[in-house]
Parts: C-alpha cells; structure tokens; sequence
C-alpha cells in the first residue's frame, strides 16, 4: 500500500468522523454524477465528495483540507455549462457538495430580504416568497436544481434581467468560509451601510475561487397583481431594438422579459417538440418574447396592448399575439426555453455566451455572420437571448446534413471570428455562464491587464494557497 493511499484512508476517517460516515462519498461509482459537468464535456478526479449540513461543518472540512495540502471545490447544483463546478482531476481535490445545506434561514417581508442557505434551489427559494406574497425574480431553465450558491458564484442573470438585474442586484449579504476556515458573517439586512469595502462583492462571480459561500441574505419585490405575455413577429433585429427603445420609455421597470429570438429558433423547437407550435400565422425572421408585469390587477395588460399597437403602427412590429390564459403563457415560453434543446438535435454547434452594448447588437449580428460566411458558407447562425441586457447566446450550427466532426474542426477559427468582433464592438467574452475551465485561456488573453492584475492580487491575498477551486478563472 502506498503512501498515498495510507494518506487517503487516512483523510476519509477525519472526514467521516467529522461530518458522519454517511456524508462523505468515497464510492467510485457513487462520485461518478460529482465529477462530470452538465454538458458532459469535463470530466475530473477527486479523492472524494464531502456533503456538509452547515457552515461550521464547511469551515472544519476547510481546515482540514489545508492541514493536508488539499483543494476544495465547491459545488451547488452542478448545473453549470463551462466546466467550473467539477475538479480538474490533479488527485488533491475534495469535492465539497452542498446540496444539505438547503434551508431557509429567515423571510422578512417588511425588509423584503430572505436569508437563505447556498444549497437552496432558485425555485425553493422562489416558492417561499410567493407564501409571502413576495416575489424572488431570478428565473432560469434549470431552477429546479440551480441553487442560490451556484446563481452567486456565476452572477447569473435569467430572464427578468432587464427589470431586477443580477445576483449582483439582488444579494444583499453573504455568510463565507474563506480559504483558511475562518467565517465571514455578511448577513447583513442593511439597504445603506457605508462602513469600507463592499465585501459581498468580490465573492459574488468569483466561481468559488475566493471563498465559499455557504448563505445569503437576498432581495425580494412585491409579487405582480398582473402579467402580461406576447410573442411578437419582426422583419429584422433592427426593428427588434426599436421596439426596445419603445417599450423601455412608456413601461420602465414593469418591461420585465425581452427575449429575442430567430426564425431558426421557432422552427426547430416546433420540428422537435410535439408539445409546441407556431405562435402566428406568418413567418417571420425575427421575434420577441416580450413580458409586462404590474402590481395592479389590470395594469399590465392595458400597458401591454398599448404599446404592442403603438409598435405595429410605427411598423417595428409585423405582427403579435397575446397569452389570454396561463396555458397559453406556457406555450411562448417553451419556444425560448427549448432552443438549446432543437438546436442539439439539429447536429453539432459552436457555442458563444457573450454580450455586447445593447444599441450595437444588430450591427454585431450581421458583421459577425457575415465573416463567418466567408469562413463557411453554408453554416447556419442560431443567436438568441436576452436583448433587454446585450446577453446573446451567439451559436454556430452546422451547415445541414454536414458532418458534425469535421465542422467542429472549425471551431479555433470560428471563435477568433466571434471574439475579435466582440473586441470591436467593447463587449463581454462571458455574460452569464463565467469562465470556469471553458474560457481561462480567453480570459487571460482579452481581459485589461489592469484588471487580470487586479484580480490575481485580490487571488493571492484570499487564498495565497490556491485551495479554492483550482484551475478555474484565473
């Protein structure tokens, strides 16, 4: 038996002796759904996966990892799409898993504020605040399983960006273990505390590279007294803006969804998805998922009649449809949220998150298609996202009937062409998944020197070590 091996067996004894036998998962097959991320692209080794019920219990796994040389790496959901939840696979890593830790600590519906645990799923934490006739509006396709710790590492956004902005936006403290076990109580409910540094926000994004956040103290808003859903026809993106323009002047903060989507979008979700059809007559190029919410019982629907046939009048608008009932609501909803899906079974794909300044996304759109036409001339560009706040989900498919393999061959060139625009254009190389192993070359590559050099010193003074999440960001 080997040094190595006494030293395993001899961390998982601590380990169970610490947490109980049952929390901690040495098993190979047991680990195997730990270790691989959500698009199956990366794959790691870990000694094992711990699963602690409380923060104290992630500050003695902290401080036992450091007496032993050993690396985190946090992980809420997994539900994460560049590879930042998984270890790296270099055997000194201990995956810390906090799905246990899954309470809500406190609702506070005069301070609008709910503090919650890290391993709490959005949509738990949104059903607690509807008992309260409370609203928490972070919203994405995987709600059921992303959890709060997950949605802060990433600064995830959603779909109701454009009115209540991301996690940024809605936490109003943190409780975090940092890389040497001590605790950081954050949890603060204060709207206005001047007193140094906003700490919060050096964890918030950081993909566990910091510290790790066990709890949150985070935002709510009334619930709306009304919802207004409509799925609109376009002939360009241009006209999509305009309507933007529009809608942003006359409804403000009750404009809450503006999903833009393509003519390929609807068309492959209807293709693949029996449950779906088209939302109106005619074809149309381009589209909008556009949502008003209203805290009175009518507001929303008169505001979103008016301006939708303001629209029309001033031709942004080719045509639309409104959801009289819920199940109606659903549907529009499904021809965005299944677009990753159709576009899967549509064949390979070149992947791109990424934002740009919301006025130039038309001009972006076209020069990058454009370049990449020349570099494939058959491809098929698929971009859809959320044009309230510049994020795009710039994709690349594969010219129909192509071979998968040899196109992917083209993906070095195709991300050159997409990131230099981005470049060009003063934009984001990530808006909403981070970086985690997907994009760290990139990052180093694109990122202001200043920056990157701020960042690795803020790196090496919270975890001079490198225990936290190795191999992700920097």
């Amino acid at each position: 038996m080997s040094d190595r091996q006494v030293d395993r067996l001899t961390l998982i004894a601590e380990l169970k002796a610490l947490l109980g036998s049952s929390y901690v998962v040495d098993d190979t097959d047991a680990m195997a759904p730990y270790l691989t991320d959500w698009r199956k692209r990366f794959t790691g080794s870990a000694l094992c996966v711990v699963r602690p019920a409380n923060t104290e219990e992630v500050s003695a796994v902290m401080r036992l990892a450091c007496a032993h040389g050993l690396s985190l790496v946090p992980q809420g959901g997994n539900t994460g799409l560049v590879g930042g939840s998984v270890p790296v696979g270099n055997g000194h890593e201990i995956v810390l898993s906090l799905g246990r830790m899954n309470r809500v600590r406190d609702l506070d519906p005069i301070s609008d504020v709910m503090v919650v645990e890290a391993g709490v799923t959005l949509a738990a934490v949104q059903e607690a605040a509807l008992k309260e006739g409370r609203l928490f509006p972070l919203s994405l396709a995987s709600e059921g399983t992303a959890t709060i710790g997950g949605a802060i590492s990433t600064n995830a956004g959603g779909t109701a960006v454009l009115a209540y902005g991301t996690m940024r936006d809605l936490v109003v403290g943190l409780e975090v273990v940092l890389a040497d076990g001590r605790i950081w109580n954050g949890l603060g409910k204060l709207k206005k505390d001047n007193t140094g540094y906003d700490l919060k926000n050096l964890f918030i994004g950081s993909e566990g590279t910091l510290g790790i956040v066990t709890a949150a103290v985070v935002k709510l808003f009334p619930e709306p007294r009304s919802r207004a859903t409509a799925f609109c026809g376009l002939a360009s993106a241009e006209d999509a803006l305009h309507f933007l323009k529009l809608a942003k002047a006359e409804a403000g903060s009750e404009l809450t969804t503006f999903e833009l989507i393509p003519r390929l979008g609807v068309e492959w979700v209807v293709k693949h998805f029996p449950d779906t059809r088209e939302p109106l007559f005619f074809q149309h190029q381009w589209y909008v998922l556009v949502e008003f919410s209203s805290l009175t019982v009518d507001g929303a629907d008169a505001l979103a009649q008016r301006l939708i046939l303001d629209a029309i009048d001033k031709a942004y608008l080719e045509d639309s449809v409104f959801a009289v009932t819920l199940a109606q609501r659903d549907d529009f909803w499904r021809l965005r949220e299944y677009m990753p899906d159709a576009q899967t079974r549509e064949g390979a794909s070149i992947k791109h998150d990424i934002s740009v300044p919301v006025d130039a996304i038309p001009a972006f759109i076209e020069t990058v298609v454009q370049d990449l036409k020349a570099l494939i001339p058959d491809l098929r560009p698929f971009v859809f996202g959320h044009l309230g706040d510049g994020n795009l989900h710039f994709n690349v498919q594969a010219p129909e009937g192509a071979d998968g393999s040899a196109f992917l061959k083209h993906a070095d060139d195709v991300h050159e062409i997409v990131y230099r625009h981005i470049a060009a254009f003063h934009g984001s190389i990530s808006a909403e998944h981070g970086i985690g192993q997907v994009k760290r070359e990139r990052l180093a590559q694109t990122k202001d020197a200043v920056a990157l050099d701020l960042m690795r010193t803020i790196k090496m003074a919270l975890d001079p070590d490198g225990r936290l999440n190795p191999g992700k960001v920097l």
